[in-house]
């Protein structure tokens, strides 16, 4: 992929959704009212320790709110509420849209009308290597769109949260024979509608996509529509730790200079997410904040990938 065009010192005007298409309109969501101090964080309320603390150090918060069966999980709706801290937060969940986790309870248990993971065989895409509980999904399959947008996304927005941290959008970069996820030129088109139609069902909601920043989604169109203009905000994670990404904060900058904002003016979200092993590694965490402030970009640093379950306050 080649994005030598691309500036680190270029800053376009923002440029709205509206002003860029002419069919078919979608708008993003409101946007962030800031960009951080930002937080991703995979545990329970018990392993996050203060929720007051947390709620006074970050702006944007980013959990895993999936019910249980017991409509618990993670996070009771209360502690949702604190984490918010009377609207001065914004509180994300995490929701896998490429791929579906076997511990998932709708791997096996849906509402009536639905399908669940599990029993839809003809979505299922291979299992996700180095992650054995995860199964790739197509996302241009009838079923496993609705079960994302009317169940999925609905119940956790449901809980109150601000808006969906989508993940695993990446697959639409994957070539058909790629053993790890293949998708097709029908199932990276339907990734793009699949947002699109998350927007369309949820237009007040944020909606970050994580890891798929190549030109697949930068440059796609779904519905008459830019896909960029559907989102509030990218992230990316490893740009800089363990180590550096050139290709990934490359991608970053490409979408840093579409200029894209939201619905009300605020620029597009552009974060990444990097991993030192530890909360005492302040020096390596100090040249990560570095080097995405001066691209323009909101940097969480916490300790490893798949983990996730420590709050790292460094203070920078």
């Amino acid at each position: 992929m080649t994005m030598g065009s691309t500036s680190a010192s270029s800053a376009p005007s923002v440029v709205t959704s509206s002003s860029v298409d002419k069919a078919g309109l979608v708008t993003t969501g409101p946007g962030f009212p800031t960009t951080g101090p930002w937080l991703s964080f995979y545990g329970n309320a018990a392993e996050m320790g203060s929720l007051d603390k947390v709620a006074q150090s970050f702006r944007i918060v980013n959990i895993d709110a999936d019910p249980t069966d017991d409509g618990v999980g993670n996070f009771t709706d209360a502690q949702l509420q604190k984490l918010k801290n009377g609207g001065k937060n914004k509180v994300l969940s995490y929701l896998n849209v490429g791929a579906c986790e076997r511990y998932r309870t709708y791997w096996k248990k849906v509402p009536a009308g639905f399908v669940s993971c599990g029993a839809n065989v003809v979505s299922q895409l291979g299992s996700y290597d180095g992650y054995p509980d995860e199964v790739w999904m197509d996302p241009s399959n009838a079923d496993y769109q609705k079960l994302v947008v009317e169940h999925l996304a609905a119940r956790l927005l449901a809980r109150g949260v601000d808006g969906l941290y989508l993940d695993n959008l990446e697959l639409l970069s994957h070539e058909p024979t790629e053993k790890n996820g293949p998708c097709t030129k029908s199932c990276r088109q339907g990734g793009l509608d699949l947002v699109r139609k998350l927007r369309e069902r949820f237009p007040d909601a944020l909606l970050v996509m994580q890891n798929g920043t190549s030109d697949v989604t930068r440059l796609g169109v779904t519905g008459g529509v830019r896909f960029a203009t559907l989102l509030d905000g990218i992230a990316h994670e490893e740009v800089w730790e363990p180590k550096h990404d050139a290709a990934a904060e490359a991608e970053l900058l490409a979408w840093k200079a579409l200029g894209l904002g939201t619905k009300d003016g605020r620029p597009l979200w552009i974060a990444v997410e990097d991993y030192v092993g530890a909360c005492n590694e302040h020096a390596r965490a100090q040249a990560v904040f570095e080097k995405a402030r001066a691209h323009g970009f909101a940097p969480c640093v916490t300790d490893d990938s798949g983990k996730q379950k420590v709050v790292c306050y460094w203070g920078l």
